[in-house]
């Protein structure tokens, strides 16, 4: 399956998704409440993602609205990822 999201954004995300099986595919508008994040790894997540990505997550992207799926979490991040050339 192809995803729009780089490998280190998933494996990010994935650490955080502890009911989504190892070898369950990842898919954009999958739930993450239901795969298992909740607000104690929203936080860890965000820390996580930041250290990943090596990018600063600024306040007014963290809503809930951003945290509720794959797709909307990585358009609410990838655009924060340095050009690659």
């Amino acid at each position: 399956m192809s995803t729009p999201w780089t490998p280190q954004f998933e494996e990010a995300l994935r650490a955080h998704l502890p009911l989504l099986p190892a070898e369950q595919d990842l898919v954009p508008h999958a739930r993450l409440a239901t795969l298992g994040l909740d607000s104690l790894a929203t936080v860890q997540l965000l820390v996580g993602m930041e250290d990943a990505l090596d990018v600063l997550i600024p306040d007014e992207l963290l809503t809930p609205e951003n945290f509720a799926t794959p797709a909307a979490l990585w358009t609410a991040v990838g655009g924060l990822l340095a050009p690659q050339p």
